[in-house]
């Protein structure tokens, strides 16, 4: 009763990354509520997994293992989420904002009537006084994302209905381990009763999975490039940075949508999050949008013409000058001092 919930994302018994992350925030706000942290996992094989949660926080995993559980179908599993929370009553039930959570959450939303915010940047516990009625509510969950093509930040509240329920992308929490496991028990979901046959009238007969052949969120340098950039041609420059530092190559939106390179690389509230090690921002001019994706970054390198330009304020190191003329002297020196 009254615990956090965290949906555990499974695609070929690995645990999505997003999970472990929202698991390590799931942990923040039990401790800061006084509850238990109580990972959900729906899947086939899934009954060894609880050692790596209770890693993250997790102190209980509650188990629905059998093979109508994969691969992801909606109907039954969101016929087994919803009457695992019914049963439960959880105060909280947070979501990757994954291609399989934007599907699954709304419609375990939608059947609780419990309302769901999507694509959180924040949570946090918080009290609310409701401006109409003058009354006061405390600890509630405030979730914080980005309104109106970002040029806001909304904290959005649900005072009334239970359970809160949230969406957060990848890569917009932290992941980190305890240092002390959690308890990790292993609770079986009795789910036969849950699930319908009609729940199960449809059958994957077969699945084809096209491997990502661009992937910046795990790398730990990443030269991005925007629209200050110029060209298509312009990027070669970008490119040839990020190979002699073994790194990736990212965008912003506008360097997207002028054609300079790939949607996949792009960086930012309608592209991707990503936490590297050491971002160098070409040609960027550091609207929120775009900054949304990369301020988590350890060390941010500026280099734009602009000594005024917004990204200069989160940057570690602020380069003014041309791309053109910036880079090559970076890779010249580079080279020479790597040897």
């Amino acid at each position: 009763m009254n615990n956090v919930f965290v949906y555990i994302e499974i695609e070929e018994q690995e645990i999505a990354d997003v999970s472990l992350e929202l698991l390590t925030k799931g942990r923040e706000l039990a401790n800061t509520l006084g509850v238990k942290l109580e990972a959900v996992v729906i899947g086939k094989g899934v009954k060894g997994l609880n050692a790596e949660l209770a890693k993250y926080g997790a102190d209980t995993v509650w188990v629905a293992d059998d093979e109508i559980f994969a691969p992801f179908r909606t109907f039954p599993h969101t016929a087994v989420m919803v009457g695992l929370i019914e049963q439960e009553k959880p105060q909280i039930v947070l979501f990757g904002a994954t291609p399989v959570g934007r599907d699954f959450a709304p419609r375990v939303s939608s059947s609780l009537h419990s309302g769901l915010t999507a694509d959180c940047t924040e949570l946090v516990i918080g009290e609310h006084k409701d401006p109409k009625s003058g009354k006061e509510y405390d600890k509630l969950l405030y979730q914080i994302r980005p309104a109106f093509g970002g040029n806001i930040i909304a904290t959005i509240v649900n005072p009334e209905c239970r359970p809160q329920m949230a969406t957060v992308r990848e890569g917009v929490m932290r992941k980190e381990a305890l240092s002390t496991p959690a308890a990790g028990e292993v609770r079986e979901i009795d789910w036969k009763p849950m699930v319908k046959d009609t729940d199960l009238a449809v059958r994957i007969v077969e699945r084809h999975i096209e491997e990502r052949k661009i992937n910046i969120k795990g790398a730990s340098v990443i030269v991005a490039g925007g629209y200050g950039v110029g060209s298509k041609e312009g990027f070669k420059l970008v490119h040839e940075l990020a190979e002699v530092l073994g790194g990736e190559v990212g965008a912003s939106r506008a360097a997207v949508d002028a054609g300079f390179t790939e949607h996949e690389r792009q960086i930012g509230q309608t592209g991707v999050t990503v936490r590297p090690k050491l971002y160098i921002a070409c040609g960027i001019s550091g609207q929120i949008q775009h900054t949304a994706g990369m301020d988590g970054s350890a060390m941010i390198v500026s280099i734009n013409t602009d000594p005024a330009a917004p990204i200069n304020k989160i940057a570690d190191y602020a380069i003014t000058g041309s791309v053109e003329e910036v880079i090559p002297k970076m890779i010249k020196y580079y080279k020479q001092n790597s040897k």
